[in-house]
C-alpha cells in the first residue's frame, strides 16, 4: 500500500469480525477480503463508492453486513443478482464467502461498473458477470434467478414486481433495509415475507427475505 493510505485490518481482525456475524471463512477468503478492501479504498479516492472511509467501519458495515446474507438466504450454487451493486455490496462479499454463487452484478453507472470489473479481475473471481444496465431493462440476460438482492434499491414496488415477473422468475428476494422500510415492504403481498432478521451490530437495520408466491 502507498504511504498515507489507511491501514487494512489484519487477517485476525477480519476473521474475528466475520465470526461476530456467524460467517465462517478460510485464510484464502480473508486475503481476498483484504484485497477487495485495498481496491475499494484506492478507487474511492477517485470516485464516491462509499462515504465510509475508516477500514474497520468498512469491514463491519459493508463486508460483514453483506456476507451476513449467506447465513440467512440459501445461496449455495444459486444464480444471484445484486441490483444497484455500486461498490459491490452485497454481491462480492457474498461471492467471496460462498464461491459457488453464480453472480450477476447489475450497475447502471459506467464508472462503478468499471470498478466492479476491476475487482473481479484483481481478485480472480470466476462465475461473475458485470452488467452495465438498469435492472428494469434486463430479462433473458439474467433469467432465471434463484435470488435477487439489493442494499441500494430506491423504489421497492417496481423492483419487487420485476423480480417476480415471468421474465425473471426469482425464487427469493433479500433486502438490506431499515426498520421503517421493512414494515412498508412487508405490506406488499406479491411475496411471502419472513420475519426481518436483525443485522448484528446494528439497531435499525435488518435483512428482509421474501419467497415467491406460487
Amino acid at each position: 500500500m502507498q504511504t498515507g493510505k489507511p491501514q487494512l485490518p489484519s487477517d485476525e481482525a477480519i476473521q474475528r469480525a466475520l465470526g461476530e456475524f456467524q460467517v465462517p471463512t478460510n485464510s484464502e477468503q480473508v486475503k481476498q477480503i483484504q484485497q477487495y478492501m485495498d481496491v475499494l479504498l484506492r478507487w474511492n479516492d477517485k470516485m464516491n463508492l462509499t462515504a465510509i472511509r475508516d477500514p474497520i467501519e468498512i469491514l463491519y458495515r459493508h463486508i460483514c453486513e453483506s456476507a451476513f446474507g449467506t447465513t440467512v438466504v440459501p445461496v449455495e450454487k444459486c444464480r444471484l443478482a445484486d441490483v444497484g451493486s455500486g461498490g459491490g455490496f452485497p454481491g462480492i462479499p457474498m461471492k467471496i464467502v460462498q464461491p459457488s454463487i453464480d453472480l450477476f452484478l447489475i450497475e447502471s453507472n459506467m464508472k462503478k461498473a468499471t470498478f466492479l470489473t476491476e475487482v473481479v479481475r484483481e481478485l480472480g473471481l470466476t462465475g461473475v458477470r458485470v452488467l452495465v444496465s438498469r435492472y428494469e431493462e434486463l430479462s433473458e440476460e439474467v433469467a432465471p434467478l434463484d435470488v435477487v438482492c439489493s442494499r441500494a434499491v430506491g423504489e421497492f414496488g417496481p423492483f419487487l414486481d420485476w423480480a417476480s415477473s415471468p421474465a425473471i422468475s426469482a425464487q427469493k428476494v433479500a433486502l438490506w433495509i431499515g426498520a421503517q422500510d421493512a414494515e412498508s415492504v412487508r405490506r406488499l403481498r406479491t411475496w411471502s415475507w419472513e420475519e426481518p432478521k436483525p443485522i448484528p451490530h446494528s439497531i435499525r437495520r435488518f435483512l428482509l427475505v421474501g419467497s415467491r408466491k406460487a
